[in-house]
């Protein structure tokens, strides 16, 4: 597609690569006349801008000349700091002149501009090239096999590469070899070419065709392999370019044939080596694939010829023409369409014109009015292939379960470069999380071989507070069914202060002091004893004793007494002080009927919940321990906060024990718990551990978190306690008949069947409703294997176990859109790493109550009804976190909340906020 166009009959020449913006230098071409017969000459310089849709280039600068020129080439020398901020113009005079100007100083509008001037060669000077390792060489091309090496540090003493070759002739092209930097090319009109290695200052070798009806136009190196050349042919009869290798330098090894009439110029890509440009007497230029022979790309040209094609070294698909027709033309080999160039012509008719009266009647001429309905622009196809610079030279792309895909590029085989490459893609397994698969592991271990006491001591002897190591003493207790020593009472150390005791009062009983035996009793708090005696030793004695005890029984004690007898323990934990919570609990422990145990725990519990004192807070946990309540057990604070894989240990053995101290099955779960297990199952499917964490994902959709649940049945019942009181007989507890399914509490009361965390010889069904977290990190050091591209593609085949229906009272939200659930996925998984990392407590509650108000923003992704514009924003900040980089969404986020309506995102955006703003601080 044509970009723009210069009005010119010259050659030209580009920018170097490191020079910015980007500029097209003009000179006269010699030998050439245009429409006025002018023979002025000028340089002139235009820069490119392609945000501008006009076809014109803006000039930048002019210079006239009293020289005429056959050969521009602009080099980078001087623009590191040596005075040439704009490099250096290398021009080749017709009268033998090589002359260097001053880019910077004609496009400022100076007059001294030439740097240096040598008319040391013979006759026209029609080849130039500049090193490309060292740019402060260049070579030239005369007449009498002259060729010359100037260096602009010292123009004035030129070398020559070695002697000249015979029969002398005209020099037509020149060039630096692109891989090593003392080898250069020359070429002649005859067809021969010469090789010159500047270190021997000597011809090591000549390239000629055999047939004699090559008429050389054009040379070039291949960029990449640095022993393969091409030369064009200007004869009509041979209007080839051929390929040769100096390797086997008897033939050429490839003729690329297309062309009808002689090539007059050739310009190879530095940006893709398989783009190779050339314009030809027939009127075309073509784009070559030189390693195919194939045409890749025919640009558009007018019935003129081209003499001169060139590349421009900073945009790659950016190319110029110049043409006999007074033309100089910029293209773009990537299409388009020429709806510019249409409205460019129909500009100038209406300039010519204006609003004059040209015909003398009068009226001066309406606007120009173009059709309404114009035919549709032609439309220019692109190449056929993706240039090299538009490639990926590699990516890679997370999948589920902690895989990475990655892939590269492999560069072609200089050896074989016709042989396409052969592309791996690498499947490789990431673990960032080495020490929380290692934990799960050994929980692993501990559910197969059961066991718990073991496993429980560990983490007593690891416990880093006196809570944490109290929570698992109680853990073991239970696991073991032993005493609760943990509380402070010892039946050993009590039998021994018994003992201490009982020889004083038997020895008054033997000598019938039935009134030192009362006192012993009172003054030892054994009140029944003292009762007792009293009975056996009269009326007298029975009320004495009477009166001591109740003037010592004024405290709460008398509660408890009456507590004991009317069996009211209730009032007791109402009432207690909580900082005498252990002996309440004991106390349950010891009367309570097994049928109200668990609720009397849950009420001590809640009591210890609700209270001020961080550390009374603390010990509710316990008492849910105690009732076998996993749900509260989570829902309490200590443990919102903690990492999963600590709760998850804690939730396992509580399960277990209560499931072998009852002789039962699975006990109950609700809808809380059940999404922790969620959590913790897509973490460990993050990091590849997929055979554990389908055991821990919930059996059917009513365990979904953010499915709403029915009001609680009529026959709804707690759940059943940890242990029987003591004296209970735990294996007089009732088992259900037949297979055991658990009943877990939904939000409302509702039980919903669970059977998750335990050994299953199959896995439960996967529940494709489950929200797909994605745990990203940082990739580790990824093992794997390598899968060729066209191979057969991996799979994994699975049996999917039909899935339960959901109740038809359920009401369920719409769900997310799969275009949208990518949103959904990336910000619970940071909220989920955030939490893995964060030790305070305070950022944890911010973090998971940010995890409950998204939901405010997945419902208006499932009614659709956020703008397009908000909706892409949030797709970006998910791009930014995919790649970690927190500070752009932000950004991005800023972007959002100052462009949109307040009310439309005020429920979700500041939280989003707050997530961003912690993932950055964590550094996750």
């Amino acid at each position: 597609m044509k970009l723009k166009e210069i009005n010119r009959t010259a050659i030209q020449s580009w920018s170097p690569a490191q020079h910015h913006p980007i500029y097209l230098a003009t000179g006269t071409s010699a030998q050439q006349l245009d429409a006025s017969f002018s023979t002025n000459a000028s340089l002139e310089f235009f820069e490119l801008d392609l945000t501008e849709p006009s076809l014109d280039m803006k000039s930048c600068g002019s210079l006239s000349s009293s020289h005429r020129y056959h050969k521009l080439v602009w080099g980078p020398y001087g623009m590191d700091g040596q005075g040439h901020p704009s490099g250096v113009l290398i021009a080749g005079g017709e009268n033998g002149n090589v002359i260097l100007y001053d880019s910077a100083k004609i496009m400022a509008g100076e007059t001294d501009v030439i740097i240096a001037e040598s008319d040391k060669h013979t006759g026209p000077v029609r080849a130039l090239d500049v090193n490309p390792f060292q740019t402060n060489l260049v070579a030239s091309g005369g007449n009498e096999s002259e060729i010359y090496i100037w260096d602009m540090n010292n123009f004035g003493s030129p070398m020559t590469p070695g002697p000249k070759t015979q029969p002398v002739e005209d020099i037509s092209c020149v060039s630096w070899n692109r891989q090593v930097q003392h080898i250069l090319a020359s070429a002649s009109p005859s067809g021969r070419a010469s090789v010159w290695d500047l270190r021997k200052n000597d011809l090591i070798i000549k390239v000629s065709d055999h047939s004699n009806r090559m008429h050389c136009s054009g040379l070039a190196w291949n960029p990449e392999v640095a022993t393969q050349l091409v030369l064009s042919s200007e004869d009509d009869r041979m209007p080839v370019i051929q390929m040769w290798d100096l390797r086997f330098a008897t033939s050429p090894f490839k003729i690329l044939e297309n062309h009808t009439r002689g090539v007059l110029a050739i310009a190879w890509s530095l940006a893709d080596p398989e783009l190779l440009l050339s314009c030809g007497k027939d009127n075309r230029i073509l784009c070559w694939n030189p390693n195919t022979a194939e045409v890749l790309y025919e640009l558009p040209t007018s019935n003129q010829w081209c003499f001169d094609i060139q590349w421009c070294p900073r945009n790659p698909a950016v190319l110029s023409a110049a043409s006999f027709d007074g033309h100089i033309n910029v293209h773009s080999i990537m299409g388009g369409s020429n709806q510019a160039q249409s409205q460019r012509h129909a500009d100038q008719i209406s300039n010519s014109f204006g609003n004059m009266d040209p015909f003398g009647t009068g009226q001066t001429l309406p606007p120009l009015q173009l059709p309404q309905t114009p035919a549709p622009p032609a439309t220019v196809n692109p190449l056929k292939k993706p240039p090299k610079w538009i490639r990926r030279p590699v990516g890679a792309s997370f999948a589920f379960g902690g895989k990475l895909v990655s892939l590269e590029n492999p560069k072609p085989n200089p050896q074989q470069p016709q042989q396409p490459a052969s592309h791996v893609v690498h499947v490789s397994q990431v673990v960032t999380e080495t020490a929380f698969l290692k934990r799960s592991d050994q929980l692993q271990a501990t559910l197969s071989a059961g066991s718990f006491v073991d496993f429980c001591q560990g983490k007593i002897d690891a416990a880093e507070n006196e809570f944490e190591k109290t929570l698992w003493l109680i853990l073991k207790v239970i696991s073991e069914a032993s005493t609760w020593n943990f509380l402070g009472y010892n039946k050993e150390e009590l039998a021994l202060k018994v003992r201490y005791v009982d020889g004083l009062i038997t020895q008054a009983l033997l000598t019938g002091d039935f009134e030192g035996a009362v006192e012993l009793c009172l003054h030892d708090n054994r009140m029944a004893d003292s009762i007792i005696l009293a009975i056996a030793g009269g009326v007298e004695l029975l009320q004495k004793t009477q009166k001591k005890y109740f003037t010592k029984t004024h405290s709460k004690i008398t509660k408890l007494i009456s507590a004991v007898v009317m069996k009211d323990w209730h009032d007791i934990l109402k009432t207690c002080d909580l900082q005498n919570w252990k002996e309440a609990l004991a106390a349950v422990m010891t009367y309570a009927q097994p049928e109200e145990f668990s609720a009397l725990c849950d009420l001590l519990g809640g009591r210890l919940e609700a209270a001020e004192d961080a550390q009374l807070q603390a010990q509710a946990c316990l008492c849910y321990i105690c009732a076998g309540n996993v749900e509260k057990l989570v829902c309490a604070n200590v443990l919102c906060v903690s990492i999963p894989q600590d709760l998850v240990e804690k939730v396992v053995v509580l399960r277990r024990a209560v499931e072998q101290t009852q002789r039962s099955g699975p006990t109950a779960i609700g809808i809380l718990l059940a999404e922790k297990m969620s959590q913790y199952a897509n973490l460990l499917a993050s990091q590849g551990s997929l055979s554990t964490a389908i055991t821990y994902l919930p059996d059917n959709t009513n365990q979904v978190p953010h499915l709403d649940s029915a009001p609680a049945p009529m026959n709804y019942t707690p759940p059943a306690p940890i242990m029987a009181p003591l004296g209970a007989d735990p294996q007089a507890q009732p088992v259900p008949s037949g297979p055991p399914q658990a009943m877990g509490q939904g939000p409302h009361g509702a039980q919903v069947p669970y059977s998750g965390m335990q050994q299953q010889l199959s896995p439960p069904p996967m529940n494709p409703a489950m929200p797909k977290t994605s745990m990203e990190g940082a990739p580790g050091a990824p093992t794997g294997d390598v899968i060729q591209v066209h191979s057969s593609p991996l799979s994994q085949n699975k049996k999917i176990t039909p899935l339960q229906s959901i109740p038809a009272e359920k009401i369920m939200k719409k769900p997310i859109p799969d275009e949208h659930l990518v949103l959904k996925t990336t910000f619970e998984g940071l909220i989920q790493k955030c939490l893995a990392v964060a030790t305070d407590p305070q950022t944890k509650r911010k973090l998971d109550d940010a995890n409950k108000r998204l939901e405010a923003l997945y419902d208006k992704l499932r009614e659709q009804t956020l703008s397009p514009a908000i909706v892409g924003g949030l797709h970006n900040i998910a791009r930014s976190i995919e790649a970690r980089s927190y500070t752009e969404g932000l950004s991005i986020h800023t972007h959002i909340v100052s462009n949109s309506n307040f009310s439309e995102t005020s429920a979700f955006m500041p939280v989003l906020k707050v997530v961003l703003t912690q993932a950055n601080r964590l550094g996750v």
